[in-house]
């Protein structure tokens, strides 16, 4: 099967497409991690074995499967089995907090578990449901070792072949707004997903390091695309930038998708120029802002393409910039995919016309079915238009540029108003991380007695004798009055999600618990300058 094929075929199941190349690439390496190797025909042989021992336990066409492991050959192994065995892979947030992420499995209906040692240790002591069958992906004591469970070598599982709109998978929120929400993929939307993949230089050849979780969106969108074109991936456990750069120059590796936290410290390496990273044909990125000048650094100094996607695990509509053909719009995420509607609407569910800032919407043909056993918050995602299509809200404010370049101003929910005015945090992110002495910031808006919110500063220092009054005030002066920063906190790292998010709610609970009373004096005419 050739990827032209791919492209071309409306719905194409992904194990039929993973079967067909097993018979033609054989001893190629499909799934690698640092200790394991396994090759196509070994691939095709051992999901065989997965789906038939998970419908020799009773699993049903689109049952859930919940798997929560860290990345490895035989976690790929449980994803890609439960589908050939005609189930939902239901990857759970493995680095959520225990009791979370037993609320996803509950949530997730599964009542198959594959974990490994680490996960189980972070159960330890909870109450886990006695329903739910616990195999332990590393072949420890936690649960029923997999190579004792799984079918016996030449088993064959009843073919279940899924219609397009059948369930594929079931990815969790990864969580930073509240409680995780089961986000229900289509095989429909995964294949849409892969056939806009395929066209960033796939093939029998290439290879791609998934350095994020196999739970993530993220992940999957180079996971999949990589194995439906017949190349290799290369698991990283848990991301390290000189393991990384090690492993590109090793394997050859031809793509990768990073979250921006991961380019910059790849970039920080002091070693980075000594790797030949000359196989590199295109790396991406998604999940987080980006921002234009390490962009632009990437650009310079990292052989290959570029491009930034920007979008939704629920779908929507997504964007890409093509930075290496456009680098004079680094400043956006780039303009939307063939297919791909996205409007602007204001407070009222109004369209605004171009040029206007407000929420963005979206539709295109990678939309989820909804959130899992939740319709009333799948209806909250939902906007349709005057001619009645269906559009997902992405929680984002933004604006497009002349040329139809989006640019993002914020989140919605991370908007700051202030006296009465819209403040968005990323106008002042931006400010603070001109100034060298600045690694990175986050600005979150916190109680105000004057103000109602005012904007608040937290930062990494790149120099650790810098003065944080000094970076302040140096920022207010080039911001306008009601975006003045207020106070700056200095800490030793932002925390972030696994996948590179800073967790601006976790921010705002821990320094926003007293509003600021009295507005610190920066000049004559503080009163209009918005508690600075």
């Amino acid at each position: 099967m050739q990827i032209e094929d791919i492209i071309a075929a409306p719905f194409i199941p992904l194990s039929v497409i993973l079967r067909d190349h097993a018979e033609r690439r054989g001893p190629a390496i499909a799934i690698a991690d640092e200790t394991a190797r396994i090759s196509w025909a070994d691939l095709d042989t051992m999901l065989d074995r997965v789906a038939a021992a998970l419908q020799r336990e009773g699993v049903a066409a689109n049952e859930p499967v919940a798997i929560a492991a860290s990345n490895a050959v035989n976690t790929a192994l449980a994803f890609l089995g439960a589908l050939r065995a005609g189930a939902v892979a239901a990857p759970l947030t493995s680095t959520a907090a225990p009791a979370t992420v037993l609320a996803m499995l509950a949530d997730s209906g599964s009542r198959v578990l594959f974990l490994d040692s680490a996960m189980a240790a972070g159960l330890e002591g909870l109450p886990f449901p006695a329903q739910v069958q616990r195999i332990a992906l590393d072949d420890s004591d936690v649960g029923v070792p997999f190579s004792k469970w799984i079918a016996p070598e030449g088993a064959k599982p009843e073919e279940r072949l899924p219609r397009p709109e059948d369930p594929f998978n079931i990815i969790y929120s990864s969580g930073t707004t509240g409680t995780p929400k089961g986000i229900v993929q289509s095989h429909q939307m995964r294949h849409e997903y892969v056939r806009r993949g395929l066209g960033s230089g796939f093939d029998d050849d290439s290879a791609t390091i998934c350095s994020t979780p196999l739970y993530s969106n993220t992940t999957l969108v180079s996971f999949l695309p990589t194995l439906t074109a017949a190349g290799k991936v290369v698991l990283m456990k848990k991301f390290d930038a000189r393991s990384f750069l090690e492993l590109s120059e090793r394997e050859r590796v031809t793509h990768a998708m990073l979250v921006p936290v991961q380019y910059r410290r790849i970039m920080e390496h002091p070693d980075f120029d000594s790797f030949d990273l000359t196989s590199y044909r295109l790396k991406t990125c998604t999940s987080a802002p980006f921002p234009a000048w390490l962009k632009a650094d990437v650009l310079k100094r990292w052989p290959g393409g570029l491009v930034e996607g920007y979008g939704l695990t629920e779908g929507g509509a997504t964007t890409n910039l093509v930075a290496h053909k456009h680098p004079d719009k680094l400043h956006t995420v780039g303009q939307p995919s063939p297919g791909h509607v996205i409007k602007i609407i204001d407070e009222d569910g109004n369209e605004l016309p171009p040029g206007a800032t407000g929420e963005i919407v979206g539709r295109s043909p990678i939309m989820m079915n909804g959130y899992h056993g939740q319709p009333a918050k799948s209806r909250e995602m939902e906007w349709f238009d005057a001619d009645g299509n269906r559009y997902l809200r992405h929680g984002d404010v933004g604006r497009f540029d002349e040329d139809g370049f989006l640019i993002l101003m914020d989140r919605a929910k991370d908007m700051i108003i202030s006296g009465g005015f819209n403040i968005y945090p990323t106008d002042l992110e931006s400010e603070l991380t001109r100034q060298s002495a600045v690694r990175e910031a986050a600005v979150v808006g916190i109680p105000s007695d004057q103000w109602g919110e005012t904007p608040l500063a937290v930062v990494v220092l790149a120099d650790p004798a810098a003065d944080p009054e000094a970076i302040r005030t140096e920022a207010n002066r080039a911001l306008g009055k009601t975006q003045r920063i207020a106070r700056i906190e200095v800490v030793d790292e932002l925390p972030r999600s696994p996948i590179g998010k800073v967790l601006k709610r976790e921010l705002r609970d821990h320094f926003g618990g007293n509003p600021i009373a009295q507005t610190p004096v920066l000049s004559s005419d503080s009163k209009e300058t918005n508690d600075a």
